[in-house]
Parts: C-alpha cells; structure tokens; sequence
C-alpha cells in the first residue's frame, strides 16, 4: 500500500520520465489570445476553439479591436462554440476592462485577473501558470478527475479542494506543468467514460486501477 507522498513521487517521476514536455493545446501567440481561448474553451474542445480564434483574432487582434467590434460581430464569428451568446458578451467586456482598467495589458496577478468578465479561478490559474510561469494549478474536468483516480487526492468534493491538495504536494517547480500533464492524461487516456487503464503506464501507482476487481472465471460459469 503506497502512501501519499510515494504515490505522488511514483506519478510525478513517471510523467518527468514519459511526458517531459506537457503544454496546452491552444494556440496562442500572446497573454490577450491565450486568455480569449481559454473563456472560449469552457464546455468546448481545444479543437473546436482552435478552429475559431484565427478568423476572430484577424478581426479583433487587440482588446482595444475586440472592445470596438461588439457583441454582435464576435458573435458571428464564434457561435459555433458551446454558449455563444454569454462568451461574446464576456470576451468584449473583458476586452473593454482590459482597457480601462489595465491599459490594455493582462495583468499577472490572479486576483486582478478574476476582475475581469468570464475570468474564474480556473481560467485565472491557467494564465498565471501558462502565460507568467507562475505555480498555480487549474483545476477543469480532467484534472479533478484524473486526481482522484489516481489517488492524489481523496473524496474532494469542489475544485478548490482539489487544487489545494495538489499544490500541497507537488514541488513547486512542477505545478504548472502538472497541470497539463493530468489534462492530457484525462483527454486520452484516463477518459471519463471509458479509461484506457490497460495501455496506462500509471496503473501501478493508480487507486482506481487497484480497486478493478476482474471477474472470475467461476462467477462466468452458467
């Protein structure tokens, strides 16, 4: 039976030794585009708002552009993403925020960032982390998710408690890239409905893998 700080060496030594690399799969050129991407990209795939962002940053290529086109304009561009309608509003008061309250600069603080229209804790960290390097660790879906499972963390009922369980135990230099390694653990292999536990490289380590009892071949018997 491991203990928590051998479960989570065991993890974080086999994605250090796997996924060296681990980056979100948004495309981005700068704070203000990663920062649309991620309002965009809740309830929504990467690939879907990878899709979007090129026609609409031609469009609006700054938050002083985005603040002056409108609702309707980024609307058109974007209703093809999960809520359409409250992401445009958002992205254009966020836009317009940014302008009169940051100089149209995003501002690295977390607190400052969740100032700003369809900016929570989660799309906060992910700036903060991506953007200036910083060890915050969001929390979505898959990383709630995917932390359970695992075994780092234990009956977390809300984000935030998962999130505090996890910087509590990941050394600091490895937060933010923790981050994306659970994400792309969940949207590949450890999948909501159907985990590739067989193909996981993880399962020594993993509760949840531990915990799959395999039927016997006398509870098979007619």
């Amino acid at each position: 039976m491991l203990t928590k700080k051998q479960r989570y060496d065991h993890i974080i030594q086999w994605f250090l030794e796997n996924k060296p690399v681990a980056e979100s799969e948004l495309h981005y050129r700068n704070p203000f585009e990663l920062l649309v991407a991620v309002i965009l990209s809740a309830q929504c795939t990467d690939k879907r708002v990878n899709m979007i962002t090129p026609p609409l940053f031609k469009a609006c290529p700054t938050p002083e552009a985005m603040s002056k086109a409108g609702v309707d304009k980024v609307f058109e561009i974007i209703h093809s993403v999960s809520y359409p309608n409250s992401k445009a509003r958002h992205l254009v008061a966020m836009a317009q925020k940014l302008q009169t309250d940051f100089a149209g600069e995003v501002p690295d603080d977390t607190d400052a960032l969740q100032t700003l229209p369809g900016v929570g804790r989660k799309t906060a960290n992910v700036i903060a982390s991506v953007i200036f390097h910083q060890p915050k660790m969001a929390v979505d879906t898959h990383v709630f998710r995917v932390a359970e499972r695992l075994g780092l963390t234990t009956n977390a009922k809300t984000p935030l408690q998962t999130e505090n369980e996890l910087v509590r135990h990941i050394p600091t230099e490895h937060i933010a890239t923790a981050h994306h390694w659970l994400i792309l653990h969940g949207r590949y292999v450890c999948k909501a409905r159907a985990p590739l536990c067989e193909q996981c490289g993880l399962k020594p380590f993993c509760r949840y893998f531990a915990r799959q009892v395999p039927v016997s071949k006398e509870q098979n018997t007619p």
